[in-house]
């Protein structure tokens, strides 16, 4: 059994599925002081450095505004480790290359929001400062149109936000279908040998990464 973080509002057909598959479903709530629609999203307070290995955070460092709470929004794949290194958490970075992590600089800080992690190698963004410094890292990126993610507060969410690796799939909190680049996006994650899942029966939305933390 592993658990699996999704914010308090994930959408309980998500919620039904994960539990269906045998995981225990810890839902976050606010921890710190900062803007309320991100208040509760697993990624603001922790990141998953490996399969067997999440990172949390000390929710007292967040600060109420950019970029104080994205201090733990970097991104690993298990094998890159990708954020603005500039805002990283000293421990969080620390640990990153305690696992031997190949560190990444991006300007972006909100760096799991905005990636999509398919295996050690293969991430989809849709940020073209993170396409461009992963690529030249060594990476494979597909680049995505951005904007069709919906994150309520804000103008629009990150397709990172509605998504999460659970072992051989890559599950999307919402109708990925309705995605423009729907078809490169399945094509990109079958490519490496993995499955895909989404749930038509409501809009994609960012809810703050699906995080698992195998036990």
């Amino acid at each position: 059994m592993s658990k699996i973080y999704v914010s308090k509002e994930a959408n309980s057909h998500l919620i039904k599925y994960l539990e269906e598959q045998g995981h225990k479903v810890s839902l976050m709530e606010s921890k710190a002081d900062i803007d309320p629609p991100i208040s509760c999203h697993p990624d603001i307070y922790m990141c998953q450095l490996t399969p067997e290995a999440v990172f949390h955070g000390n929710p007292e460092k967040l600060g109420r505004d950019y970029p104080s709470h994205a201090i733990y929004n970097g991104c690993s794949t298990g094998k890159f480790f990708i954020h603005n290194l500039k805002i990283t958490d000293s421990e969080l970075l620390e640990a990153a290359c305690g696992k031997g992590l190949i560190t990444v600089h991006v300007p972006q800080g909100y760096s799991k929001c905005n990636i999509v992690v398919v295996d050690e190698d293969s991430i989809i963004t849709s940020d073209m400062g993170i396409f461009r410094s992963a690529l030249k890292a060594g990476l494979e990126v597909l680049l995505i149109e951005p904007k069709q993610v919906i994150l309520h507060g804000y103008p629009y969410g990150f397709l990172g936000g509605a998504s999460g690796r659970i072992g051989d799939t890559i599950l999307f909190n919402g109708d990925l279908s309705k995605h423009s680049d729907f078809k490169e996006i399945c094509r990109f994650i079958s490519s490496r040998g993995l499955k895909t899942k989404y749930f038509t029966e409501y809009p994609l939305t960012d809810i703050g990464s699906i995080i698992q933390e195998k036990k």
